[in-house]
């Protein structure tokens, strides 16, 4: 680790895992979180490189008045896993460049937080520290889901675990592992896991 710069811990974890939770309590502490999904989003509709990368991927239609139509663009990707490739292709390298600059000014922190579902897959957990993955039952994943989520059927959430990397794979690249299966006592470990990351 470069001399000056915080620690970058990613948290990760499949869909419905609740990396969002964990993320909550180390903000609670006072660490930023850089919440990389929602990021994504808004460069969407707010970087001009990266919104004429996806018209010249998709098509003019994609947008309407510069407004970003994401049920379109849905229907286009989701269901072609080539194109889905080619569009993360188009925003992790944006989400990159964006987090190093919020790094940047957050220099006086000891520690960062990014919470991301595809890092591993994306290969950007290289430019972190360290790796927390959060885990949880499919069962109990699937239903919080699917009460979180009232538009999405359960055999829309299984398609998208599918298309996840698995735990037992992302455990190969984590340096640490939170089960959030609603048994567990999430606050400890993360006190633990905060006393450890402001010592580096």
């Amino acid at each position: 680790m470069e001399e000056n710069r915080p620690l970058l811990v990613g948290v990760t974890g499949g869909i419905g895992s609740g990396k969002s939770i964990i993320c909550r309590i180390f903000q609670t502490l006072g660490a930023p979180v850089y919440d990389a999904d929602s990021k994504a989003r808004w460069l969407m509709e707010n970087d001009l490189k990266l919104i004429n990368d996806i018209k010249r991927e998709f098509g003019e239609k994609v947008y309407l008045n510069n407004v970003l139509q994401r049920e379109y663009l849905a229907g286009v990707v989701f269901p072609n896993p080539d194109k889905l490739k080619i569009l993360n292709s188009l925003t992790h390298p944006a989400v990159a460049v964006d987090f190093e600059k919020w790094v940047l000014e957050r220099s006086n922190y000891p520690y960062l937080i990014k919470e991301a579902a595809l890092f591993i897959e994306s290969g950007t957990f290289k430019q972190l520290d360290k790796i927390i993955l959060v885990t949880a039952p499919i069962e109990i994943r699937i239903e919080r889901i699917l009460k979180r989520d009232r538009h999405r059927s359960r055999k829309d959430i299984e398609s998208l675990m599918e298309r996840q990397l698995p735990d037992s794979e992302k455990r190969l690249f984590s340096d640490y592992e939170i089960v959030n299966d609603g048994t567990s006592l999430l606050l400890q470990k993360v006190l633990d896991l905060d006393l450890e990351f402001r010592k580096n």
